[in-house]
């Protein structure tokens, strides 16, 4: 049984077919989703699926993609959804400085925003991190040195890695373990201990190898955690069973 960490359902156009994209799922044995909200429409479709599929949960912030034209505008909705308990989680937010889609300093000022709000309301907080991990880490010691994280999607070093397994934060690996030029990437797969680590597609991007270039789906979890299985020597029931359970104490599900 797998624990999708990490994926966007509620995002167009992946919406329009969401049912059978859920149906494949459960034929799959995905039997948890972490759905992404990024913004008004995203967050709205979440909530309307909670009565739907009480199996799905949901966490919401704006991406540091999107921080200078959104952060501001949607702050206020994320945070009503928090106070009224329809997030497990603050998130994604963080820090990109290979894009810079929006400028460092706005992305900085609503991680700081976000970190603020998830210790507000107790929750932990999903991060998106590229080429920024020194501004991560400076950062989480001033306003989140107490809290709960979950680095998704993640790409960094094994150093990096292991300073967020020294803050008790959880590592999430995507279909890009499997990619033939993710080397280095499977070395920090192999080093950490399993007992850090959360499994996710990041639907619907980011299919892995077998299924590259489609859109990527919940259905196409197994061959991440097949290709961690293999890495550390151990059943793929093993990595399931594990990535679910630290998946539900993390994020205190059911």
């Amino acid at each position: 049984m797998f624990l999708d960490s990490h994926a966007h359902l509620t995002c167009d156009p992946v919406f329009e077919n969401i049912d059978a994209m859920i149906d494949r799922a459960k034929k799959n044995h995905v039997t948890k989703i972490i759905n992404v909200c990024t913004d008004k429409i995203t967050l709205k479709r979440g909530i309307d699926l909670i009565e739907k599929y009480n199996w799905i949960y949901h966490i919401g912030a704006t991406p540091p993609h999107d921080a200078k034209e959104e952060g501001e505008r949607y702050f206020t909705l994320f945070e009503q959804a928090a106070q009224k308990s329809l997030l497990i989680a603050i998130g994604e937010t963080g820090l990109d400085y290979y894009y810079t889609h929006s400028p460092k300093a706005a992305q900085q000022e609503l991680l700081v925003r976000n970190f603020v709000l998830a210790r507000k309301y107790g929750l932990p907080i999903v991060i998106h991190c590229r080429e920024a991990f020194a501004d991560l880490f400076l950062f989480a010691k001033k306003e989140f040195s107490e809290g709960k994280a979950v680095l998704h999607c993640f790409t960094g070093s094994l150093p990096e890695a292991e300073r967020a397994i020294e803050r008790g934060w959880l590592i999430s690996f995507s279909g890009i373990i499997t990619f033939k030029k993710s080397d280095k990437l499977r070395q920090v797969v192999k080093t950490i201990p399993l007992e850090h680590i959360l499994i996710e597609t990041d639907t619907p991007y980011l299919a892995p190898q077998s299924k590259r270039g489609q859109v990527n789906e919940p259905s196409f979890i197994q061959e991440t955690a097949q290709t961690i299985a293999t890495i550390k020597g151990i059943s793929l029931e093993e990595v399931a069973t594990a990535t679910q359970e630290n998946g539900k104490k993390y994020f205190q599900l059911p």
